[in-house]
């Protein structure tokens, strides 16, 4: 398209943004849901694109921390893509995609991260799928025992407002833990964690709040059932309490959680797995490695190694290349003529990141080409983490 323009959108027009949101992802935004809309917005890098005085395209960027391995890295977390259905390909997409990259590079984020509407147009763009959810359903109607004995000390209900300040410090030490997590201010806590009024169901209360030393739930309730938003334990005791609190809510007799680890303890920890279903599972972040040697010395490594990567990039030339990767207590990432040990796309890198991907796999189903052998299976033992990536954030 040779007439397209990318430039910033400007604050004044961030209702034209939403309006926008509606028609490429066919909803009806809703009065009370403009406030939170606006905020998102508004704290955002926001991209259009313009072709012929119309607006075809739009991107909005969140700058915002996500936790790796070993610690947190600045990333864009980008939200409200959408090209207009009469303008699609036509390089729309990939102008705006071009900008944020340069966007987050100048910005020194050396990662992007997004929930995908359709993955496989992610993909062609470099980001892989670097963590996985499941779905909870908990019969209740009948007392939930447990194999794991629930940490005695007491619980306590908070109000919403003063959440953030209890249990902010838990989130972040759980963020230590699990990769995958972002990094929450006290204005996402009280604005994208706990609305007063759950968007997508009208029908549920304002958020609960039920808070142990070193653990929290937050949850919804309505027509006889507790809906899980987020609960957070600092080992297996403490979530058995917090379980027990849910499934002992008077008047409910189902829990659903829309959102949980893969390797959640509560299949494994109830006494009768017949009462907890896992009733589905889903591609959760997908994660663009925007600066490959910066990102890959940001994590922390299971295990001491060295490899020589042979990364393909088609869309952003700097991570194109041969990268020798030492692994260990002093990571180091640099350019290298060697003879490499793996091939594989930014996106696959990007996959395996978090720990989420095993590279091993990727080289059975031929997506990875493994020419130094065992080579993959020792990159998966110092990308290995304890806990399996999670992302429990809507942006």
């Amino acid at each position: 398209m040779t007439d397209l323009e990318i430039r910033d959108v400007p604050e004044t027009a961030l209702d034209e943004m939403i309006d926008f949101s509606g028609l490429v992802f066919h909803q009806r935004i809703r009065e009370r849901d403009l406030d939170r809309w606006r905020w998102m917005m508004r704290r955002a890098e926001r991209i259009g694109a313009w072709s012929g005085g119309i607006r075809a395209g739009q991107l909005a960027a969140l700058p915002m921390r996500l936790a790796v391995p070993g610690g947190t890295v600045d990333c864009s977390a980008i939200t409200a893509v959408g090209v207009l259905p009469t303008h699609r390909r036509r390089g729309v997409l990939s102008a705006m995609i071009e900008r944020m990259h340069a966007d987050a590079a100048t910005a020194g984020r050396p990662v992007a991260v997004l929930w995908a509407s359709e993955g496989a147009i992610y993909g062609r763009y470099g980001f892989g799928l670097a963590d996985r959810a499941v779905e909870l359903e908990v019969d209740t109607s009948r007392p939930l025992p447990l194999r794991t004995e629930p940490d005695p000390r007491p619980l306590r209900l908070v109000d919403p407002a003063d959440a953030p300040a209890i249990v902010g410090p838990i989130h972040e030490a759980a963020l230590a833990l699990r990769p995958g997590g972002l990094v929450r201010d006290g204005e996402w806590w009280s604005r994208n964690v706990l609305p007063d009024e759950e968007l997508s169901d009208e029908r549920l209360t304002a958020p609960r709040v039920v808070v142990h030393p070193e653990g929290y739930a937050i949850y919804r309730t309505g027509h006889g059932i507790v809906r899980l938003e987020d609960l957070v334990a600092a080992d297996a005791r403490v979530e058995a309490a917090l379980w027990r609190f849910l499934a002992g809510i008077d008047l409910t007799s189902r829990i659903t959680a829309p959102t949980r680890p893969v390797d959640d303890l509560l299949p494994h920890m109830a006494a009768d797995p017949d009462q907890v279903k896992v009733t589905g599972e889903y591609g959760a972040l997908w994660l663009r490695l925007v600066d490959v040697p910066a990102a890959l010395r940001a994590r922390s490594w299971a295990s001491g190694d060295v490899f020589v990567l042979d990364v393909a990039d088609a869309r952003i030339p700097a991570n194109h290349g041969r990268w020798r990767l030492t692994t260990g207590a002093a990571p180091g990432c640099a350019p290298t003529g060697g003879e490499p040990d793996l091939s594989l796309s930014v996106a696959d890198l990007g996959a395996a990141y978090l720990g989420g991907a095993r590279l091993s796999t990727l080289v059975r189903i031929g997506a990875v080409t493994e020419h130094t052998p065992g080579a993959a299976a020792r990159l998966d033992a110092a990308l290995a983490v304890p806990l399996a990536p999670y992302t429990n954030d809507d942006f």
